[in-house]
C-alpha cells in the first residue's frame, strides 16, 4: 500500500487502535522480559529499575507500577540484595523510604535499554519523519504528567 492509498483508506476505529498497541505493548514486554532475564532479572525487577529515573518514594514506585506497595517492598528488598538500589530515608519526613539507584542499577539499566533495542528492530528501522511523527502522536495519545 503506497501513500496514497493510506491517507483514501478509512481511519481505524479506537478498538483498531487499541489492538495494535495491546500488540505493541506484548512485543515491547516480551523482548523486555528476554532481556531483563539475560541480566539475572524478572520483568517486574527490570521494569522498577528502569523507571528509576530519579530517586523515587516507593508508594510512588506502587503507583507508577499499578501494584500494590507491599509488593514494591519485596522487589526492593531482592534488587537491594543485589546492590541495584538502595533505600534512604526521606529528610523531610523519616517514615517515607526513598529508593535510588546504585552506580550497578545504574549500569544494569544502560545495559537494558542498549540490548532493548535488539530486540525491537522495526523501530531502529523507521526514519527520522517517522520517528518524530510516532513520538508526537504517542506524546498526544499518552502525554506524560
Amino acid at each position: 500500500m503506497d501513500a496514497t492509498d493510506q491517507t483514501s483508506a478509512p481511519a481505524p476505529g479506537t478498538e483498531a487502535l487499541m489492538e495494535h498497541l495491546a500488540h505493541a505493548a506484548a512485543c515491547y514486554y516480551r523482548s523486555f522480559a528476554v532481556v531483563a532475564g539475560g541480566q539475572g532479572l524478572t520483568l517486574i525487577q527490570g521494569k522498577l529499575l528502569s523507571v528509576l529515573e530519579r530517586p523515587m518514594p516507593m508508594r510512588g514506585l506502587a503507583e507508577l507500577l499499578g501494584c500494590d506497595a507491599s509488593n514494591v517492598t519485596g522487589i526492593v528488598d531482592r534488587l537491594e540484595g543485589r546492590g541495584l538500589l538502595r533505600r534512604e530515608a526521606d529528610p523531610a519526613d523519616r517514615r517515607v523510604k526513598t529508593v535510588r539507584l546504585t552506580p550497578d542499577g545504574e549500569a544494569a539499566v544502560r545495559r537494558i535499554r542498549a540490548e532493548i533495542v535488539t530486540g525491537l528492530p522495526g523501530l531502529a528501522q523507521l526514519g527520522a519523519e517517522d520517528r518524530r511523527a510516532l513520538q508526537g502522536l504517542l506524546d498526544r495519545a499518552f502525554p506524560r504528567a
